[in-house]
């Protein structure tokens, strides 16, 4: 089957062509795939063409097998069947300036931090493109017949994008492309836990991203301990990787940073991230660990969440504790996949 919502508008006009379409069917075609609907919905396409396509194309490779919604904070989390039958989450949360949705770019992910659930069957397949769009499409269909619509994504779900560069760039892409969904480009949000290549890639590509950096440590040995890339790239390296995208982009970056209790939680660990990143254009987003079931860790206190903050913010670094959304589903920072996965097989 031919996955249409993987094709730019450019793609799409030329397999219509071949089929021996007049050109505005392209227009025609792309605003309904970007709108969620049916073949039988597309109702100004002539039925034949319908027929054609119903036999050899889908319309969206995904659809959603279920949902879960929090009941702290109205967090949804959704799961996803994919058309070869496996299984992957996003997240929507809701925020007074509108909603955000968390998708994945892989089936699982093969990185290996030793705090994300993510990662622990390993990663089976990069997702396409249109995978990943079908994920926005579905959520965004459904906001829309709220009134609502979706103004942030954060590529920060199941994989590492930037292992999966090309497909994860074809979908941004499409999903800012004015004639589909037009999302803002600067409401874009992509995770990486630092593959300098790609993020110096990344920085070429002409594009006013955020990116997040998955620091979790403040120096080498902590970060080997906890992150497995680290034994690749040392955290000077990334971090100059960040500086090249700051000075190419003018974007600031922001750096994750999990409070894991008695590894990377005490005062001395914040006076020496503060050193690290003196002077650099970045935001430090504190987030306590959250806690998956298969792994021996746990978050710290309150009390030294708190003190780990302050100590930053003494040292003049810029820096939040983030608000986590939909720990009760399973569906907050490092805790996706697997769990709804194991209950749905």
């Amino acid at each position: 089957m031919i996955d249409l919502l993987s094709m730019t508008y450019e793609e799409l006009g030329a397999m219509l062509k071949e089929m021996g379409q007049p050109k505005f069917r392209a227009k025609q075609l792309y605003e309904w795939l970007n709108r969620g609907a049916s073949w039988d919905e597309m109702r100004n396409l002539p039925t034949i063409l319908r027929e054609q396509l119903a036999k050899n194309c889908t319309a969206n490779p995904i659809e959603i097998e279920r949902s879960i919604t929090s009941k702290i904070d109205g967090t949804q989390k959704f799961l996803f069947r994919l058309m070869d039958g496996n299984l992957v989450e996003g997240v929507l949360m809701r925020y007074h300036h509108g909603a955000t949705l968390c998708l994945s770019t892989q089936v699982g992910c093969k990185m290996g931090c030793a705090f994300c659930a993510s990662t622990l069957d390993g990663c089976v397949r990069n997702l396409t493109p249109g995978e990943m769009l079908g994920q926005v499409v579905l959520i965004h269909r459904r906001l829309m017949e709220s009134g609502s619509r979706i103004a942030n994504l954060v590529l920060m779900g199941s994989g590492e994008p930037l292992d999966n560069y090309d497909n994860v760039l074809k979908f941004i892409r499409l999903a800012i492309d004015e004639r589909g969904l037009n999302l803002s480009t600067r409401g874009i949000s992509l995770s990486t836990c630092g593959l300098v290549p790609e993020m110096d890639r990344l920085s070429k590509e002409g594009l006013q991203l955020t990116l997040s950096l998955s620091l979790h440590a403040s120096n080498d040995k902590i970060r080997r301990e906890i992150m497995p890339i680290a034994n690749v790239y040392t955290i000077q390296q990334t971090l100059d990787a960040c500086k090249r995208y700051i000075e190419k982009t003018g974007r600031r970056v922001i750096l994750e940073y999990a409070l894991i209790d008695s590894v990377n939680d005490d005062l001395a660990h914040a006076d020496e991230l503060s050193r690290l990143l003196r002077g650099m254009q970045c935001h430090v987003n504190l987030i306590p660990l959250n806690e998956v079931a298969e792994r021996n860790l746990r978050p710290p206190s309150p009390e030294r969440v708190r003190a780990f903050l302050t100590r930053l913010e003494h040292r003049h670094i810029s820096a939040t504790v983030r608000r986590e959304m939909g720990s009760d589903i399973q569906g907050a920072c490092g805790q996706l996949r697997r769990h709804a996965m194991n209950q749905a097989q």
